[in-house]
């Protein structure tokens, strides 16, 4: 029975490596039928998945059924509106990796991140890279990013895959877990994995010094042992975070500082944006909210309003 149900390591979009539970290393395709049952994403089945799968005599192998999953990560699909892209299932924690500058994380795509993993249950440590590099002003507003994240109630991690300055905090917290890195595109992730994953040998690639924006490296979704039962997924940086299939009325929920006082509001179905007697608003007046915050939290009844990504239908 072991050979027949195990994890999916690797996606390489045609192909995806399962490992089974008797511990093989099987590369299998999907079922053909299998992408109509209902799923409108751009990949039915995603690193950390755990299926079923048949073997036939040429020595192949298919995916026939998805177990049910833990949670997932999900973004809309940057190119087809309507369709999701699963980045990962399964897993423990996220590791958002981000750089104040060279090249800087906005905080709307960092918000946008946290908001989608708290609407699947997925805990966020929020790791702030190249530390090495800032001095003065850069280094202030680094402290301030950390002081915001970590009073909402994040982890914040300050560290260097280049001087590995701070990896020894990182690394207990994955012990045994299953973790999503990602992160824009130049951030180091590739770097840092490279540091902490026995034998990784990810391919990294210099910043593009035009743009100051990373170049891709990672192509697909994988999944890297640490060889003491805990894994780490790469995957590919992206660029930005579409939102899938939330309500408007749920988003406020999704950002934990807001959510607690959007329970003063005077009205139960207050939206925060122009009701009288709101809790929310007045807080950002009184900096008990931080107005980046807020304007991600905006940004995100926008897309709503737009019908920009409409649920799947």
């Amino acid at each position: 029975m072991g050979d027949t149900v195990g994890m999916v390591i690797k996606n390489t979009g045609s192909w995806y490596t399962v490992l089974t539970d008797g511990g093989s290393t099987v590369d299998c395709k999907i079922k053909g039928n299998f992408r109509l049952k209902g799923i409108r994403s751009t990949n039915p089945v995603a690193v950390g998945d755990r299926v079923e799968i048949i073997r036939n005599q040429e020595g192949t192998a298919f995916i026939t059924s998805i177990c049910d999953r833990k949670n997932y990560i999900i973004r809309k699909s940057s190119n087809l509106s309507k369709q999701s892209h699963i980045i990962a299932a399964n897993v423990d924690q996220a590791f958002l990796i981000v750089t104040v500058d060279y090249p800087q994380t906005s905080t709307t795509f960092i918000d946008r991140f946290l908001a989608s993993a708290e609407a699947y249950n997925v805990p966020v440590t929020i790791i702030f890279n190249k530390v090495d590099l800032f001095k003065g002003d850069e280094e202030r507003y680094l402290d301030m990013m950390v002081n915001l994240y970590e009073t909402v109630g994040y982890t914040c991690l300050k560290v260097s895959a280049e001087t590995e300055e701070g990896l020894q905090q990182l690394l207990p917290l994955l012990e045994g877990k299953i973790t999503l890195f990602s992160g824009n595109s130049g951030v180091g992730k590739s770097t840092l994995l490279n540091k902490i994953v026995p034998g990784a040998e990810l391919r990294t690639a210099e910043i593009s010094d035009a743009h100051n924006t990373g170049m891709h490296t990672t192509t697909f979704s994988e999944m890297l042992s640490l060889g003491d039962g805990g894994w780490v997924i790469d995957t590919p940086g992206i660029k930005g975070f579409g939102t899938f299939n939330m309500e408007p009325e749920e988003i406020c929920g999704y950002f934990k500082e807001i959510f607690r006082f959007s329970k003063d509001c005077r009205f139960s179905n207050c939206t925060h944006t122009h009701e009288p007697g709101c809790a929310v608003r007045q807080a950002v007046e009184d900096h008990y909210i931080a107005e980046s915050r807020y304007a991600s939290y905006l940004s995100m009844l926008d897309d709503k309003e737009e019908g920009k990504y409409r649920a799947a239908y």
